[in-house]
């Protein structure tokens, strides 16, 4: 969901729309399936794909991040010059949060607690995530020179690492309970419910994917990558069946390093399996823009990735709320996979104006004729 450089990459584009669609697919059923429905194996895989989308979209805004700062430094931006840009960046996606928390507030007027205006959703989360980076970055670049793509990887990978193995404690025995709940929320998403709530998206354990995807990045970005070319997409497929492997063996090992151990939302053993996923799905999505059907002349996927934000924030309206095109946990699968399609299709034509729109404005801004002296 983040801003990307003028020359886009497709394969990049490509994920978000896959993000997108993995997205609406757990929305969708998640909001309009009935209680039978939702007892079925059907239900229980959409959910388990729906643990992707958001792991995916912070991974791809570090990858970003670290491409554009890269591309930055490269054209003669100074540390603070390139912190500067990926901080407001980043402050701009936190403040649109504020404003979509604000526009649902206010649709559902009358019956939304007013809590729900500090909900930390995956909106804060990006924002939040890529400031972050922004700081890394400035410290990385203001500190190091030479060989930066190896001091980027080793820091990002190692801060993403920290967050992973404190994110347990922070949920359990030492959660900052000084702190005023909507700060709180932020480092594990207690809300104001008193205790963690798996539903929402603090930093601790969400930002480690995205320093993931930073170091990731910084490796895309280095000359060594350049000459590896393609080479390095399949060795990213590799590395991530071995971290699946790793995380597996870690979680089935006799000892436990924490004594309360959430797998499903804080384990350090499930963040190794789901980088190693992200890893495959970044190897598969790179090979299918340069060799598959990404290079059609129409790639739905890239087009939805392209406007990312906005089928985000548009779709949630039209599944969960007051406009929902079918009626909230009522009916059955059938039903439903018609009505994702239907989400599917307005969402890929509304980005497809969106792209247009965006176009023809430049393009008439162009042909402008030049105003007399």
């Amino acid at each position: 969901m983040t801003g990307s450089a003028s020359t886009r990459l497709a394969y990049i584009d490509w994920l978000r729309g896959l993000a997108c669609v993995l997205m609406f697919q757990t929305h969708c059923y998640d909001a309009w399936l009935s209680a039978e429905a939702r007892e079925s194996t059907f239900f229980m895989w959409s959910q388990i794909v729906g643990t992707l989308p958001a792991p995916l979209f912070l991974f791809l805004a570090g990858i970003s991040v670290a491409l554009v700062s890269d591309k930055l430094r490269r054209k003669g931006s100074s540390a603070a010059q390139i912190a500067g840009a990926i901080v407001r960046r980043g402050a701009e996606i936190l403040a649109l949060a504020f404003l979509f928390r604000l526009q649902e507030y206010a649709i559902a007027w009358g019956w939304a607690p007013g809590s729900d205006l500090l909900r930390v959703d995956i909106l804060n989360e990006i924002g939040v995530s890529i400031m972050l980076m922004g700081l890394t970055s400035w410290i990385i670049f203001s500190s190091y020179h030479g060989q930066l793509w190896r001091v980027g990887i080793a820091t990002s990978a190692a801060i993403a690492l920290t967050i992973s193995l404190l994110s347990p404690l922070l949920w359990t025995s030492w959660r900052p309970r000084w702190m005023p709940w909507p700060i709180e929320s932020y480092v594990n998403g207690v809300h104001n419910l008193g205790e963690p709530q798996a539903w929402l998206f603090p930093i601790f354990p969400w930002s480690a994917f995205a320093f993931f995807g930073l170091a990731i990045g910084f490796l895309l970005a280095s000359d060594w990558a350049t000459k590896l070319g393609a080479r390095i997409f399949a060795f990213a497929g590799i590395a991530g069946l071995v971290l699946m492997l790793l995380g597996h063996w870690l979680e089935e090992a006799p000892y436990r390093l924490y004594a309360t151990d959430d797998f499903w939302h804080t384990s350090p053993s499930f963040f190794l399996i789901r980088v190693g996923i992200l890893l495959l799905i970044l190897s598969t999505g790179y090979a299918w823009c340069r060799w598959g059907g990404g290079r059609w002349r129409f790639s739905p996927l890239i087009q939805l990735g392209k406007t990312s934000l906005l089928v985000y924030w548009v779709h949630i309206e039209f599944v969960y709320g007051r406009f929902s095109i079918l009626p909230r946990r009522a009916v059955d699968i059938r039903t439903a996979s018609a009505g994702l399609l239907i989400i599917f299709l307005a969402m890929l034509l509304l980005s497809t104006l969106r792209t247009r729109f965006k176009s023809e404005r430049f393009r008439w801004l162009l042909q402008k004729p030049a105003r007399a002296n």
